[in-house]
């Protein structure tokens, strides 16, 4: 399936998507997600503590690996 990005007058805009339709197309809504609404949503993501971090390093002679920093 390929993915097309079409401009439509305001005017014809009902008309070509009742065409698009009865064609069988798929037809997605634009997201109205800003900035701000991403940036709010990272702020939401949480971080490892010191606690956290602390099982790592007094198991890390167990194992070959470090936890990747962000």
């Amino acid at each position: 399936m390929e993915r097309l990005i079409i401009d439509i007058p305001d005017k014809k805009s009902a008309l070509v998507k009742q065409l698009l339709k009865e064609l069988g197309v798929t037809i997605k809504k634009e997201s109205d997600k800003s900035i701000s609404d991403y940036q709010k949503n990272l702020l939401k993501i949480s971080v490892w503590t010191d606690d956290d971090l602390k099982v790592f390093e007094e198991n890390k002679k167990n194992f070959d690996w470090k936890p990747e920093k962000w």
